[in-house]
């Protein structure tokens, strides 16, 4: 049976942005629900396609979420764990299912561990709790120590992960993530800096519980094999699709991201049966809409991202072509707070969303889409084309971003005799296929998807 998984559009929230939530965390205030904001904008989300979502970090933490001060408790400026109980219970009455961030590999200095260290030097009983810590020398912050910082932060302390006692903790963290707020998965943060060993338990723990428990993975770079894996996670974020979406359109190369595609998911495919996270952006990358020179590249760009192999995701807010960069001091831009009455009367593309909400229709409706094979058809500077294929299905993306129209003529040696591609996008558009060729138009900065169908 397929896992639920396939049949997934996803909606990612950086809650503390999202939310308003204050910018700093100072322990002391009583917990603030204002998690409770996704409630109403769950009709939105589900009117967009979307039936699964994925909450960026939501425990305790200093500042931004990822560095987690207690695994145990929802971030005070967020709300309590009631909180996000009670969220939960409504997101899967609707049918949802809901993926939390698992920042495993370090924590903020607030750590109630890293303070017993802090408080008590060479006595504390957690000095092993964090990777290469050792006494004699001062770290940055004048620690009478030093320790492993992720990507040199010294705000984020690595965890040992060898240590059985921080495993038996987090382990524990995550089962009782799953028994109160009934979560269907994770996104393991920063999983290439993950050790392999703690991976690999950490799904067998998950899935005695749960076997059909996601856990998908951060992994910029790298074999996504070695992560994704029957031993270790199910599914890893997309960064070389997620690249080539957005500079296929800029540069005017529809040539990178067919080669990408291809190399992943074509006959020869390395990952032809890894179903990877696609996105067009998410928290920490500018917003897509930035990254476009023409804003109607939008609807070539989401077109791709719901038919190509894989599990499409919808950063909040860019349903509407929100724009937002990075600096090199802040992602501030990246995760604003939206109010949903004022995004819907001045957004960016207003017609964006509905497009979005048709593409999921589509996708979901397809076998082709959901699983089907994938083969390259056409590919040029500024036009794209290829087929998905599962049984007697067959589905033809094809893409112009140029501003002008063009024609493509593609060869069909599979198409059925006499038959017709019935644009799905469009009602009522049917091109003729003639001895297995097909001349598909394509207006300026447009998508078609087109089913195959038996003369009648």
């Amino acid at each position: 049976m397929p896992h639920w998984t396939t049949q997934s559009v996803f909606y990612h929230i950086y809650p503390l942005g999202f939310c308003g939530a204050p910018s700093t965390n100072d322990f002391t205030s009583a917990p603030t629900p204002r998690l409770e904001k996704v409630h109403t904008w769950l009709d939105h989300i589900q009117s967009l396609g979307a039936n699964a979502f994925y909450l960026g970090p939501l425990f305790e933490s200093s500042s931004h979420g990822y560095d987690t001060a207690d695994y145990y408790r929802v971030d005070r400026r967020l709300g309590s764990n009631e909180t996000l109980a009670r969220l939960s219970a409504d997101m899967h009455q609707r049918g949802m299912r809901m993926v939390l961030d698992g920042v495993f590999n370090h924590t903020g200095r607030n750590f109630w561990a890293f303070q017993d260290v802090l408080a008590h030097g060479e006595k504390s009983a957690y000095c092993d709790w964090f990777a290469n810590l050792h006494f004699g020398q001062r770290s940055p912050y004048n620690d009478p120590f030093t320790y492993e910082a992720w990507n040199g932060h010294y705000r984020l302390v690595r965890l040992n992960l060898n240590n059985p006692s921080v495993k038996e903790h987090l382990f524990g963290a995550v089962e009782m993530w799953m028994r109160e707020f009934n979560i269907d998965g994770l996104r393991l943060d920063t999983a290439d800096c993950l050790d392999f060993g703690f991976m690999a338990e950490l799904a067998a723990f998950c899935r005695r519980i749960r076997p059909d428990f996601w856990l998908m993975g951060e992994v910029i770079h790298g074999d996504y094999r070695r992560w994704a894996n029957p031993h270790t996670l199910d599914s890893v974020t997309n960064y070389e699709v997620y690249k080539s979406l957005y500079s296929s359109l800029v540069e005017r190369n529809y040539f990178e991201i067919a080669y990408a595609l291809n190399r992943q998911f074509g006959p020869d495919g390395i990952y032809r049966d890894l179903p990877l996270y696609n996105f067009a952006d998410n928290h920490d990358v500018n917003r897509v809409a930035s990254n476009l020179a023409n804003p109607a590249y939008l609807a070539p760009l989401y077109g791709l991202l719901f038919t190509i192999p894989g599990i499409p995701s919808i950063y909040y807010g860019s349903e509407w072509g929100l724009q937002g960069k990075k600096t090199n001091y802040s992602d501030q831009a990246l995760r604003p707070v939206i109010d949903l009455d004022e995004i819907s009367r001045h957004a960016p593309q207003p017609g964006l969303p509905a497009l979005i909400a048709r593409l999921a229709s589509i996708r979901r409706r397809s076998p082709a889409l959901l699983q089907g094979s994938y083969q390259q058809l056409w590919v040029d500077h500024q036009q794209f084309a290829f087929l998905r294929q599962a049984g007697s299905e067959q589905i033809i993306t094809a893409v112009n971003s140029a501003e002008t129209p063009a024609t493509l003529h593609l060869n069909l040696p599979q198409a059925p005799a006499g038959g017709r591609l019935a644009d799905l996008l469009n009602p009522g558009e049917v091109f003729q296929v003639n001895n297995g060729k097909v001349a598909i138009e394509l207006p300026p900065s447009s998508v078609r998807i087109l089913q195959a169908i038996l003369r009648t």
